[in-house]
């Protein structure tokens, strides 16, 4: 149901079906733009289009690109860099939902250094 309002909203705002991308492909492809490994990008973004609102994963996509944004390193972005953006979204489920979904898809964060 949701994945069927977000393409019929997308279809109404811009009138065309090939400015429309489904939320969990466009998670997965900006994921794998990160470094991560398609499969872990796919069901990261499946679990999150499932879980997080439209105006949840926006909010997510803004923080991660703020996050990037004048990277002098411009290195792999870490589930740990991601849980650490998406704890920065105001909305507690965002970032319960982003670990929720590395555990579930088998990404695993960086042990604290010791």
């Amino acid at each position: 149901m949701r994945t069927f309002v977000s393409t019929a909203l997308c279809l109404a705002l811009l009138g065309t079906t090939s400015a429309c991308v489904d939320p969990s492909a466009r998670i997965a492809s900006s994921l794998e733009g990160y470094g991560f490994a398609p499969d872990q990008s796919n069901c990261v973004g499946e679990h999150l289009e499932k879980n997080l609102s439209l105006g949840q994963l926006q909010q997510l996509g803004r923080a991660a690109r703020a996050a990037r944004e004048g990277d002098t390193t411009p290195g792999r972005f870490t589930v740990s860099d991601f849980t650490r953006v998406a704890g920065q979204v105001k909305d507690p489920k965002v970032p319960f939902e982003v670990a929720r979904a590395a555990a579930g898809c088998g990404i695993v964060t960086s042990p604290p250094a010791l």
